[in-house]
Order: structure tokens, then sequence, then C-alpha cells
């Protein structure tokens, strides 16, 4: 069977994660990478042993033998370089968030015509899925609140080094869309439809080099009467594994990363454990596993779930808690 030909836009960090792991997939030979610095597109092309690299992403539109694109690049170019790719016919998988801004997020879904995938791969874990599952079958009783917390450390260097994060125009926002964005998402596959977000903003620690937030809490109503807690910080002292808690009628689950525990009768009981290590094991593992569920799909020309009308729900909320934050009200999404 033919593989499917893939090319990667942005040679930046998140790029060292998608191709280790489309190296692993049978199916799916990149043959480009696209980096504005040359120097990174080669260095990646070397690294992985990809024949080619580009620093022109414009010369894909109009190349045959590429079928899928990744987009790797700053939140502010993923809605122009996507829709210009799909207008071409190509498939586009896409990092979070979908956009920087809910309008150009809409636009994208207005292109997409089936062929658009954003990366949520925290949906895949054990543990998201042993939840998913519990609240399904109702084995704990009904769902009755949810919580969730991001603890982790971002220092002046990390904002001031990349020349896109930390103002509004290119990264969109602070905490809330580049870190605690996937945690938000989980809590949507979790509880279901939000429709009213309160909450707050501050920059508590480097008000002196970034304009967008550090740190963020906040409440979220859902259509079936369900409320999430949040709270997230990149201020603090380490990188903490992300929590999650779901009290149900019969029991109370946690999550430490991707490890899962079950509280019950006063007896706690170890449902999964994370297998995320390295460096990087407190944001958890995931993006082969979704890698594979998209190029099945890709194969077999069908859409993928985690698509446009999926990834900007959560769009939608983060950034109603910038709104929130300017008027101490709520707002209705």
């Amino acid at each position: 069977m033919a593989k499917i030909r893939t090319a990667l836009i942005g040679c930046g960090a998140i790029s060292g994660t998608h191709l280790p792991a489309l190296q692993k997939l049978e199916n799916v030979e990149v043959i480009s990478v696209c980096d504005a610095k040359e120097d990174r597109a080669k260095a990646r092309a070397e690294q992985f042993g990809i024949p080619e690299y580009t620093t022109d992403w414009k010369t894909y539109l109009t190349r045959n033998d590429i079928d899928v694109v990744h987009i790797c690049t700053p939140h502010y170019l993923h809605a122009p370089m996507a829709i210009a790719l799909l207008d071409a016919g190509k498939r586009v998988l896409t990092e979070k968030p979908i956009a920087s801004e809910v309008k150009d997020a809409e636009d994208m879904i207005a292109h997409a015509h089936g062929r658009l995938g954003v990366i949520f791969q925290n949906r895949y874990n054990q543990a998201s899925q042993i939840i998913k599952e519990a609240i399904a079958d109702g084995r704990y009783g009904k769902l009755l609140s949810l919580r969730a917390a991001v603890n982790w450390h971002r220092d002046a260097n990390y904002y001031t080094s990349s020349g896109w994060r930390g103002k509004f125009a290119t990264e969109g926002g602070g905490v809330l869309i580049n870190q605690a964005i996937h945690t938000l998402d989980l809590l949507l596959y979790f509880a279901g439809k939000p429709v009213s977000v309160r909450g707050s903003v501050s920059t508590d620690v480097l008000y002196d080099t970034i304009e967008v937030e550090d740190t963020a809490h906040g409440l979220i109503h859902f259509e079936n009467g369900l409320m999430a807690n949040f709270y997230c910080t990149t201020v603090y002292g380490t990188d903490r594994p992300v929590e999650i808690e779901l009290i149900f009628e019969k029991a109370t689950l946690k999550t430490d990363a991707e490890t899962l525990r079950e509280i019950k009768d006063g007896t706690e009981t170890l449902l999964c454990r994370s297998n995320a290590t390295g460096p990087k094991a407190y944001w958890g593992t995931g993006h082969e596993v979704l890698f594979r569920d998209f190029y099945k799909q890709v194969e077999e020309n069908k859409p993928f779930w985690i698509d446009g009308e999926s990834a900007i729900p959560v769009l939608k909320v983060l950034k109603a808690v910038y709104k929130a934050s300017e008027t101490h009200g709520e707002i209705i999404l």
C-alpha cells in the first residue's frame, strides 16, 4: 500500500514531538519540513532523515506529492495556513489552539470540508478514556462536579526567546490558550456543552515581560447543569502534573497527569498509571495514538473526529474568560 505523504510546517519545539511519532507509523512518509528559519528546517530534516526542507510553505499548495500537512507554527499563523492548504485540497492537522481568535477558527471550519484535524491528544490518554466511559455507563452514579488545576513554570526567557509568545497579536493569550487549553478541553470533553463562563486573568509575575496573563481561574456552567472550576498558572515554582477531579454520587476520580485513582467508600484504588517519562512527564503523552487514528481516517477518506467543530468550544470558553475578567460578569456562550 502506498504511504501517505506528509509535510510539516514549523520546526520549533513541538515538531520534536511530531516527527518521531510520525516515524513510527508504517503508513506515513514525511517528505518535507518547513520553517521560516532555514537553519531550523535543515536541522530537523537532518535529525530525522527527511529528504527535503524549505523556508516557503506556500510551495506545498501546488504539490501533488503531498497529501497531509502538519501545522506546528505560532498560533496566529494556524488559520491563514490551514485555509490556504485546505483550499488546495490538502488534509491538515494543526496543533492547538485551532486558531488564536474565534472568527479565524470559524473561517477554518467553513473551508474544511471534512479535511481538518486539531490536536487534543490528551483525549486519548487511558485516564481520559476511563473517565469518559465511567460517565457514559453511570458506574459511579451521576456526575456532580469537576475541577482542574494546572500549576506550571515558564520563565521570562521562554517568552522573550520565541519572538511570538507573550503577545496577544501572535499568541492570542497566555496560560489559558497555550498551557491550560488541553485541560480545559478535557473538562468540556467530560462535562458536555458549555453555556456560560465567569472568571478572571492576571499577570502576577511577568508583568514587565509579557502582555498576556500568567494566571487565570474560572467557573464553567454546562447545559446539563454541571459546573467546573479551574485554576491555571505558569508562575508556580516547578511543573506539577495536571490535576483533574470528578465528584460522582458514589465515588471520586482524581488524575495526576495520566495517573487515575478512584476513591470509593474510603478506599483509594489505582485505575491506571502514567507511562510518561522524562522532563515532559507532567505534560502527558498521546500524539502517536492520535496520529495513528488520524491517518487511519485519511486512509479511509473519512473526517477526523477532533475537527474544527470539536475544537472551537474550548477556544470560545477561554476567550470568554478574558471578557469576563474585563466586565466582572458572566459571559453567555
